[in-house]
């Protein structure tokens, strides 16, 4: 499979049938994209849609959200889930006051060293921010380039130094269509070869798709199914931090106590609350958002 059959193809569909985005607009910038990418990771669009209008009308460049505490960003992130990644986008954005004169970087490696920018959020917003030739793979494009490619059905749980490079031999020279061709893989694989029920009927490549040449296999071993979410650590974070969120000061003990009544697993997801930065304890009897105020005793 040559690229310019298989990128092309997929490039020409991507422009006629991509979703309507905001972060995808011309006239976003960089923050925006940065902001829209971390949201995405685990969320579905639906979800994030709402969130990322409300915070990029509040914190429209990195200064803004820089000068606000964590506090204000744990709020704003709602129940998006995973609130870390609200404080570490907090911190990206002071780092970029801090080093780039507020603006975010366009070089790989000042993405890369940005607090809580990882390989995958790094590529992707040198290539659809700046428009680079730089490989982004998330789940959604290594699933495509697995079945339509390599003819196999998963391509596993992780991605790997082989997926990075398989996109890449993938990817047009010149970076602009590079950077057209890995949003496309991504659309391809979130709306048409999805894990569970593709859509070969719209696939703009299924009349080279190796998997679909080979009958379209099951994976060898077991699907993974979703992730548990109800009785676990992280529901009981989610309302305690719902609590938190709500208070317009700290939080007595005794009210966090009310929200689960196991009292081990309530502790100790307060207790991770606070190691992950997320919670600050004020004293022995109140807790509140982390740099949520000024230092205080409350008796």
């Amino acid at each position: 499979m040559t690229e310019p059959t298989f990128t092309t193809q997929v490039s020409r569909w991507y422009t006629q049938h991509a979703r309507d985005l905001p972060w995808r607009h011309p006239e976003v910038g960089a923050w925006a994209i940065l902001v829209s990418e971390v949201m995405l990771q685990q969320t579905p669009v639906a979800r994030v849609l709402p969130a990322w209008t409300d915070w990029m009308a509040r914190w429209p460049t990195p200064a803004d959200l820089a000068a606000e505490p964590p506090a204000e960003a744990i709020r704003m992130w709602g129940r998006l889930g995973y609130p870390r990644r609200a404080v570490r986008l907090r911190e990206a954005a002071v780092a970029m006051v801090e080093r780039h004169g507020g603006q975010v970087p366009n070089r790989l490696e000042q993405l890369l060293a940005l607090p809580g920018v990882g390989t995958y959020t790094a590529r992707a917003v040198a290539a659809f921010a700046y428009g680079q030739r730089h490989p982004v793979v998330d789940t959604n494009v290594r699933r495509v380039i697995c079945r339509a490619v390599a003819g196999e059905p998963d391509a596993g749980p992780a991605t790997r130094p082989a997926d990075l490079v398989a996109a890449e031999e993938l990817l047009p020279a010149e970076p602009a269509a590079a950077a057209l061709a890995s949003a496309a893989f991504m659309e391809l694989g979130a709306v048409v070869c999805t894990a569970r029920s593709p859509r070969c009927g719209s696939c703009p490549v299924a009349s080279i798709c190796a998997w679909r040449a080979s009958g379209e296999p099951a994976p060898a071993g077991p699907t993974r199914r979703p992730q548990r979410y109800a009785g676990t650590d992280r529901q009981v974070r989610g309302l305690l931090l719902g609590v938190l969120r709500e208070a317009p000061a700290p939080v007595p003990r005794q009210r966090l106590d009310q929200v689960w009544a196991d009292e081990t697993q309530r502790f100790r997801a307060l207790a991770g609350l606070v190691n992950d930065g997320l919670v600050e304890q004020v004293n022995e009897a109140y807790f509140r958002l982390a740099g949520d105020g000024p230092p205080i005793l409350l008796s």
